[in-house]
């Protein structure tokens, strides 16, 4: 009974401590710039380690209000259009994301804007139980105690958007040689359409496929309401 009473203390202290943490700094980030992401610093590692590879981490916090409105239209529209509707899950993207791995196949866009943003402040890559538990505790955290408006300005300057490039700042910088203020519409759908594989695909080399995807971003851009979050 001793072992089983301690066994039960330290989880139950471990627990409440997760709680203390996780929601204390949701309330932080929802006012500070986050500072670093787990997989910034996992890139960092694997950059380390590869000699074929240079150490960079290239990432520049700006608020919403510098930023071009092209640039959040962009990206509501390439990832999440039901963004300003839902409350962090897209259930109906997920039903046919389930449905179709059933089926042996893949569907794009059954992660929201808040999942996506969730994922890169407080988690780490993968696909495991205990992380999609996580992933889900911190998405209905950060959209209870953040705006729309903040998930969007902390999304547009965490993720990753090249080889170690993070944030729509950088991204303009390194490919544009502009800041994200000066993003036009062009330039701010080029980057929404390498999002789903920012490493693998570029806007400085931008292949048919990617500018085929420009091209429909540009086209749901037009078709969408103004999101006009802090521009």
């Amino acid at each position: 009974m001793k072992l089983v009473r301690t066994i039960w203390r330290i989880f139950w202290k471990t627990t409440m401590w997760f709680f203390i943490v996780s929601i204390g700094l949701t309330i932080i980030y929802r006012f500070v710039p986050v500072p670093i992401t787990p997989l910034m610093v996992i890139r960092l590692v694997e950059q380390t380690f590869d000699p074929e590879k240079k150490v960079r981490l290239y990432k520049d916090w700006v608020p919403i209000s510098e930023i071009s409105r092209n640039a959040p239209q962009a990206v509501f529209a390439a990832e999440d259009q039901k963004f300003m509707t839902h409350k962090g899950f897209d259930f109906e993207a997920m039903e046919k994301a389930w449905e179709n791995n059933k089926k042996g196949k893949r569907i794009k866009g059954a992660s929201t804007i808040t999942q996506q943003t969730v994922k890169n402040v407080f988690l780490w890559p993968g696909r495991s139980y205990l992380r999609k538990g996580l992933e889900a505790y911190f998405t209905v955290l950060v959209e209870l105690l953040w705006s729309k408006e903040r998930i969007m300005e902390v999304y547009l300057n965490v993720i990753e958007m090249g080889d170690g490039i993070y944030g729509i700042e950088a991204a303009s910088q390194a490919y544009y040689k502009k800041p994200a203020a000066k993003l036009n519409r062009n330039q701010a759908a080029m980057i929404a359409a390498v999002l789903p594989n920012p490493i693998r695909w570029t806007p400085a080399r931008p292949t048919g496929y990617i500018r085929g995807r420009q091209a429909w971003i540009m086209r749901q851009m037009n078709n969408l309401e103004p999101l006009g979050l802090g521009v």
